[in-house]
């Protein structure tokens, strides 16, 4: 797969997911997932994100439609995050982290959502608008080329997006860039404990649904180490069993089955034991 064509890809897929036309990794953009009654609609996203981490007050607090069910984490309980922190969330989607961390770093303080998805940025920006969230600003751009000042953030987020870059040391490395020195990162995100079957590897679908793109555990970690970041920790480690891929929730293997073929019950099983979603800590050095 070429780098431009998986970007676009991935553009596509979130944006109709912004519209409310799919679900990330299917087809849904034009099929059955047009209606929330095959998708599984807000109950299925408050049910996967209750599922890695979230509470039901975190559900409850934010605007409805920000939560997507996307995530593999909540990032925002394992920061840091103080009053009067600068936050930025890498990937921000409909704003569901970012309206998190609102809550956080108070009125005065400041939360950006950085998101390629002219959609997403719409939606999220609307989600904003709805809360009355005037700490919290959305900006359209790539997380390999922030359009954020170098130095001007406290704290950098992330859930579950970094895996789709096709330039994931880039993304470090303008992470660190935008960071005040002793500023920390905190991401949620898919690895691999090893080498993906052939055929989900080369599968769009299965990029798009964050399970492609996914670089190997020790690879993420150096990669992240070789930025510049110090005391870098996985702090949670968590295995993908094959009902997950499988399951309605999660439809990309079954769509990629049924259109890009090859995609056995051998290689579904090899997926579930080579994905982990992890929690990663790192600090820029003061």
């Amino acid at each position: 797969m070429e780098k431009a064509a998986i970007k676009d890809y991935i553009k596509k897929q979130y944006g109709a997911t912004a519209k409310g036309k799919g679900v990330v990794g299917t087809a849904g953009s034009s099929s059955c997932c047009e209606a929330s009654s095959c998708c599984g609609g807000t109950e299925t996203a408050d049910a996967i994100s209750k599922g890695v981490g979230y509470s039901d007050e975190d559900l409850a607090s934010v605007p409805e439609g920000s939560n997507l069910g996307l995530g593999c984490g909540n990032p925002t309980a394992l920061a840091s995050i103080k009053e009067g922190d600068t936050v930025l969330d890498l990937g921000s989607g409909a704003g569901f982290d970012c309206f998190l961390a609102a809550r956080k770093v108070g009125d005065t303080a400041r939360v950006i959502g950085v998101d390629m998805t002219p959609e997403m940025i719409e939606k999220a920006t609307g989600n904003a608008r709805k809360g009355n969230y005037n700490n919290v600003e959305f900006r359209l751009g790539e997380i390999e080329s922030l359009p954020v000042e170098d130095g001007s953030v406290d704290l950098v987020i992330s859930n579950c997006v970094i895996n789709l870059s096709t330039d994931k040391e880039r993304v470090f490395e303008e992470t660190y860039r935008v960071l005040k020195p002793g500023g920390s990162l905190t991401v949620s995100d898919i690895v691999l404990l090893k080498e993906l079957p052939r055929d989900i590897r080369e599968s769009s679908r299965a990029y798009a649904g964050c399970i492609a793109g996914a670089m190997l555990k020790e690879d993420y970690v150096a990669t992240i180490e070789k930025t510049g970041f110090k005391d870098v920790e996985i702090t949670e480690e968590v295995a993908f069993p094959v009902e997950f891929i499988r399951s309605a929730t999660d439809p990309l293997m079954q769509e990629a089955s049924a259109d890009e073929g090859g995609i056995t019950e051998e290689s579904l099983s090899a997926t579930a034991a080579a994905l982990r979603s992890i929690k990663v800590r790192a600090t820029k050095p003061a």
